[in-house]
């Protein structure tokens, strides 16, 4: 997952235009945005993400990645902080725990109580440590027997996810990306690579999600999508293989960002194919 929060101080007026916009869009495309998958889609496209971001493996529904500060748990690697400590990147893990909660799932202890728990192991050292005691196992078994709640809990993320593209881009870009988004939310190859790519690399409507002021979210996907190309899918999954490239060129060179590149392309290059 690659989510950032918003860091923008805006003023009155523009907060107040850009919340209308999105209320008045979030009524007019609402209907465009609804997701029609089978069971049997919403699984398979589920499981497909497990082994994007985790191999398929249970071990690796619980993970912390070296150089980041917060555990990557379940599916989609969502993001679950320490307590204390918050990053650039949006925590979805506390927001998942209360999307299966509310759908009946049973909890693990470490997760049970009131209100939102922070990650109780407080640097990927422990974290790794602990990976054979009680609680991280119960939980590794949570994660693993809630994974049709987890491919819900990403296609509803995708379904809240058309109205605000649409409050960012520009008016004459609007029509375009609703249609593109529809037409790739019409059959279920195109739903996988809106789903992935949503969970993936965020919607792109935040301006910390920019490099030399280039976002490289599912909003930029559409923008620059081919219409020439016959397949809405291939369309889709060159356009991600542009835009991130287009990131890892922007991106600070601190970051060594060129180290992920091929992994992604070869992610965005199986959409086509799926």
């Amino acid at each position: 997952m690659d989510k950032c929060y918003a860091s923008r101080v805006l003023p009155a007026g523009a907060i107040a235009y850009r919340l209308t916009t999105f209320i008045a869009l979030l009524v007019t495309s609402s209907a465009f945005a609804a997701i029609n998958l089978s069971p049997a889609e919403a699984q398979r496209i589920g499981h497909k993400i497990w082994q994007n971001e985790c191999n398929g493996t249970i071990s690796g529904l619980t993970s912390w990645n070296a150089g980041e500060d917060f555990a990557s748990l379940g599916i989609g690697h969502f993001i679950w902080y320490p307590k204390g400590r918050k990053g650039p990147f949006e925590e979805s893990f506390p927001k998942l725990v209360a999307f299966v909660s509310g759908r009946g799932a049973k909890l693990p202890s470490i997760l049970s109580g009131t209100g939102e728990r922070p990650c109780p192991w407080n640097s990927r050292k422990e974290f790794i440590a602990a990976q054979e005691t009680v609680p991280m196992k119960e939980l590794r078994q949570f994660l693993a027997r809630t994974v049709d709640l987890q491919t819900q809990f990403l296609i509803n993320r995708l379904e809240s996810s058309l109205p605000k593209m649409l409050a960012e881009t520009s008016a004459s870009s609007r029509d375009a990306v609703r249609h593109r988004f529809e037409q790739l939310a019409s059959s279920p190859r195109g739903c996988y690579a809106l789903i992935d790519y949503v969970n993936f690399k965020g919607e792109g409507v935040l301006s910390t999600e920019r490099y030399a002021n280039q976002g490289w979210g599912l909003l930029q996907v559409l923008e620059q999508m081919n219409d020439a190309n016959p397949d809405p899918v291939a369309a889709f999954s060159q356009s991600a293989a542009a835009v991130l490239t287009r990131r890892v060129h922007n991106s600070p060179p601190a970051r060594q960002e060129s180290r992920w590149l091929s992994g992604w392309i070869r992610r965005v290059n199986g959409y086509s194919r799926a």
